[in-house]
């Protein structure tokens, strides 16, 4: 080939990659364009109006405990379903309302919720007592309320199942009790005396307790009844004791489970105190000291690692709020309360999130959430609106003033979570 045609096609291929190269940086200046142009369409646009979600307990007073970790277990499960787009793209907001754990007060925060805040649900209570004075608020504005703590077996039959707006994702004291009375009764406890609160939670769980004996052909030997603020219980101990008592119900919420334990030792009598998920509270716990050892209680879930979604679960509420959970059923339920509702949302094909239909949603789960506390599959239906069942029951018992499984083999079986039955 003649230097003339190397210098010719040099010039050729020159012109070629100059024009390449001209091609390429109109490409880039194209895409950058573009991007600025989207990225100013975006900051222009507002963003689409958040949904309101209620979120109503006792955040102060002496069931706070319970009130606070339920909150964080909302706020948890929604930093998650934000952080990927929410519901279509718009924010899950929280609208928090303090009950105080006062009937009054709560049936007030419901309204303001339902009536004034226009929420398009409510995640809420820890008080049964507060639940029923609340509930004829969210059924008269047909507006789902979630109830992730409040286990007094009256907070679903309130109304017809069928009519209710209102799912629990907490066990009743219904399906409770009869666990209860199952577990002391396998220790040989059958002579029992029962202490509860007079309040509609202590005279409901009482009532539950004394069905769920009658059924084993049982019944109590000695029953007392106290205020809430009760200082001491030493007469009521020395009465159960007289009466040949060799075992403790409690059925009371706050810092009188504390007093129950330490009138049983200043009354210098040692027999098992045990009751409902209420002596897992951190204001029994410390309240009671060395006197809360040994205590048997109902739980559905155990702060312990046993299985990856637990794990998990609780490394995030350790990274979130910097601590362990104070009351692990609470927080639990609550993050499970809170996909459910969420999942419910996206069942609805038009996109009308209603009352009656966030309702039929809630009744008719199409998707299967793999909860901490269960795997929810239908965990409500028309005629059901409790989402645990007794098979979800495991037994906890206090241990160096933590709660661990009291059974072996409830440690073993919550390695596998469990569905409704």
């Amino acid at each position: 080939m003649t230097n003339t045609h190397t210098n010719s096609l040099r010039s050729v291929l020159l012109q070629g990659l100059r024009f390449n190269r001209y091609i390429a940086h109109a490409a880039v200046a194209l895409l950058f364009c573009t991007a600025a142009l989207a990225q100013q369409a975006v900051t222009t646009l507002p963003p689409p109006p958040a949904l309101k979600l209620g979120l109503i307990g006792p955040m102060t007073g002496g069931s706070a405990d319970f009130g606070e970790t339920m909150r964080n277990g909302v706020e948890l499960a929604l930093d998650e379903i934000n952080a990927v787009g929410g519901y279509l793209g718009r924010r899950i907001e929280l609208v928090i309302k303090d009950d105080k754990a006062d009937p009054a007060v709560g049936k007030k925060m419901s309204e303001e919720l339902v009536n004034g805040d226009k929420v398009f649900a409510t995640i809420g209570f820890c008080n049964t007592g507060v639940a029923i004075a609340s509930i004829p608020i969210f059924q008269a504005a047909k507006s789902p309320l979630l109830v992730p703590c409040a286990a007094g077996s009256p907070v679903t039959k309130v109304v017809p199942p069928a009519e209710s707006y209102v799912f629990r994702v907490s066990p009743s004291e219904e399906i409770k009790a009869p666990f209860l009375v199952g577990q002391i009764l396998e220790r040989g406890l059958t002579k029992v005396a029962i202490f509860a609160d007079e309040t509609p939670y202590g005279q409901s769980g009482q009532a539950d307790v004394e069905r769920a004996l009658s059924a084993r052909g049982i019944k109590p030997v000695y029953t007392a009844k106290f205020p809430l603020g009760v200082q001491s219980l030493v007469p009521q101990m020395e009465q159960a004791r007289a009466a040949g008592a060799n075992v403790i119900v409690a059925y009371t919420v706050g810092p009188e489970n504390a007093v129950i334990a330490k009138s049983r030792a200043a009354a210098k009598w040692q027999v098992p105190i045990a009751g409902p998920w209420t002596l897992s509270f951190p204001n029994f716990l410390k309240a009671a000291g060395p006197d809360a050892e040994g205590t048997l209680m109902v739980q559905t879930f155990i702060a312990q690692p046993t299985n990856e979604r637990r794990a998990a679960f609780l490394a995030a509420y350790r990274r979130k709020f910097g601590s362990r959970l104070p009351v692990p059923m609470a927080g639990a339920q609550a993050y499970d309360a809170t996909y459910l509702l969420v999942f419910a949302l996206f069942s609805i094909k038009n996109g009308n999130l209603d009352g009656p239909s966030i309702k039929a949603s809630l009744e008719n789960q199409q998707r299967v959430f793999y909860g901490v506390v269960s795997t929810y599959d239908k965990p409500f239906s028309v005629q059901s609106k409790d989402a645990v069942t007794p098979n979800m029951l495991v037994m906890g018992q206090v241990k160096g003033g933590v709660v661990v499984f009291a059974n072996p083999e409830d440690a073993r079986r919550s390695l596998f979570v469990q569905r409704k039955q």
